[in-house]
């Protein structure tokens, strides 16, 4: 097989030879290689410095930036690599691919699809911006029965600062159940009546019944994703309404976890759904997790270390806090506040 002159021994780097393929000269090689590396140094040299510097500390990575900064160097005072973007950008993969880009603005695309982000999504505080104070004038602290004595606790510590601090609990009512109070109507009062320059809301004791559906017929009942939506869109609209068009700044807090394991379930959907409706609004809307600080991993207690001390800070129905859970809720709040307010 060996001498048959129709078989071919790769290993034979002759066969270039043989077969005429040896075009090149070794000189003609290396220029071909220097040309190219100076190609890659001026159109490309950021992107290996770049590179370098995501690789992992080593041999490897030191290697690689002994080149690319100096290339990198050399790129940044050129403008080859822009070049070299706009004439790549000519074969990008966007050709026939349908849908709207981002170069289309959302509001000119299918209704319906992608709702717009805001400015106002954002928390400006959360970015690291610096935010000018404003003057605390009217604090208004409202809720269901947990809102008291939180609403005491925040009179004691502000009045005496000239804050207007108005107490308005409304005991035994809940954003599901509109028997006793229709609090999308009651939180257009309460901003009508006091202007706020603030609110802190305080609700969620007497949540779980059921409610109408979204397309307001058949009732659902919690803790489905539907009851969720429902209850969300309600907490919305009050949200809306205390943010006065973004004249005022609302801190809701969550619901700490209570005893009872059935109201667990609701606590959970109702405080999901306060952070689904905050959404729009996060540099006017401040949520303050309760539970992280009363109940952490949601697991409910009576008491907890405060000062170096263990102190109850719940009532004995497991649900509500006392003064000593209230006053600490206050600190969380006014820390809160004092982030955007002076007084």
């Amino acid at each position: 097989m060996a001498d048959d002159p129709r078989a071919r021994d790769d290993n034979q780097m002759q066969r270039f030879d043989q077969e005429g393929l040896n075009r090149f000269s070794a000189r003609q090689s290396v220029i071909a290689i220097t040309i190219t590396t100076l190609l890659l140094i001026l159109f490309s040299g950021a992107s290996v410095r770049h590179a370098g510097e995501e690789m992992k500390p080593g041999i490897g990575r030191d290697m690689v930036l002994a080149f690319g900064k100096p290339a990198g160097w050399l790129a940044d005072r050129l403008p080859l690599n822009d070049v070299a973007n706009r004439l790549t950008a000519v074969v990008a993969a966007d050709d026939g691919l349908t849908g709207a880009g981002f170069d289309q603005p959302i509001s000119q695309q299918p209704a319906g699809r992608v709702p717009p982000v805001t400015p106002e999504s954002f928390d400006p505080l959360e970015l690291g911006q610096k935010v000018r104070k404003q003057q605390l004038g009217t604090l208004l602290v409202t809720g269901d029965s947990l809102s008291t004595p939180l609403d005491l606790e925040l009179a004691r510590r502000l009045a005496p600062a000239g804050v207007d601090v108005i107490r308005e609990p409304h005991l035994a009512t809940g954003i599901s159940n509109d028997t006793l109070a229709d609090w999308g109507k009651l939180s257009a009062t309460q901003v009508d009546e006091h202007h706020p320059d603030a609110v802190v809301v305080f609700i969620g004791a007497n949540e779980g019944y059921p409610i109408p559906g979204l397309d307001g017929g058949k009732e659902v009942s919690c803790c489905s994703p539907e009851w969720a939506a429902v209850f969300a869109n309600r907490a919305r609209q009050m949200m809306d309404t205390y943010r006065q068009a973004g004249a005022a700044r609302v801190y809701w807090l969550t619901v700490p976890t209570p005893r009872d394991p059935d109201r667990q379930e609701i606590e959970r959907t109702v405080n999901e759904a306060i952070a689904v409706a905050a959404q729009p609004w996060r540099d006017q809307i401040h949520l303050i997790d309760t539970v992280a600080t009363f109940t952490p991993g949601d697991r409910y207690r009576d008491s907890m270390e405060i000062d170096g001390a263990e102190k109850i800070v719940r009532e004995s129905d497991g649900i509500h806090l006392n003064e000593t859970g209230s006053s600490l809720a206050a600190d969380l709040v006014i820390q809160d506040i004092e982030r955007e307010f002076d007084y």
